[in-house]
């Protein structure tokens, strides 16, 4: 055998028995993954939902008892997506969302707690006031089916990744909508952000409207 091949050999055993030998790793984890998992489990829980009730005690003066806001600014929780809810409320938890007073109560929950938060607010309905006026509404509807539909869906329920937008404040979505425009803090997303500016002023309270009356 020449001496290359031997060095060779030597080189591949070498790293054979180090792989073998060498500490176990951790398996890397997929945290959306993950969150599906655990709401799955929660899901078939009895006992999740009034679980997730009790622990959202802190979050009526804001969100109301049901999830349905009480506050015009303050987005309903009612009929989220309980996999991004409960992504969305990690991020408050660990800084990738930042706003100072739901930090700090995220942050004194256990992971079962959220997990149970968002079962229990995805099983509620909105019941905030729906517009009435038709015009405005046919005309928020033609233009949220041409810009909006790809990612919230025809009925803006959302998914696992975006938010649901059905049922939710004409004020919350408006003033949502105007500050992805401008890329005013917290709204910074840059793909809402190119959604909205293609919007001519006059389609954000439309589309907020015709977004009210859908549950």
């Amino acid at each position: 055998m020449s001496k290359q091949r031997i060095t060779a050999l030597g080189l591949a055993l070498g790293f054979t028995l180090s792989s073998a030998f060498a500490a176990p790793g951790k398996a890397p984890t997929n945290p959306a993954t993950d969150n599906e998992a655990h709401i799955e489990q929660a899901m078939h829980n009895p006992k999740a939902r009034a679980a997730g009730k009790r622990a959202a005690f802190l979050c009526v003066y804001c969100h109301g008892e049901d999830g349905s806001s009480v506050q015009e600014n303050i987005p309903n929780l009612a009929g989220q997506n309980p996999v991004y809810l409960l992504t969305q409320i990690q991020k408050f938890g660990d800084g990738r969302r930042n706003d100072e007073f739901m930090s700090g109560l995220i942050k004194a929950l256990k992971e079962e707690d959220r997990v149970n938060m968002a079962v229990y607010y995805s099983t509620m309905q909105p019941k905030t006031p729906a517009s009435s006026d038709a015009a405005l509404v046919e005309k928020g509807r033609k233009r949220y089916l041409a810009t909006c539909i790809g990612c919230h869906g025809p009925k803006a329920i959302g998914s696992h990744s975006t938010a649901r937008l059905a049922g939710q404040r004409v004020s919350y979505i408006t003033e949502a909508l105007a500050n992805y425009r401008s890329s005013k803090s917290p709204r910074t997303d840059p793909v809402m952000t190119t959604v909205a500016r293609n919007l001519a002023p006059d389609d954000i309270p439309a589309v907020a409207a015709f977004l009210s009356t859908l549950k």
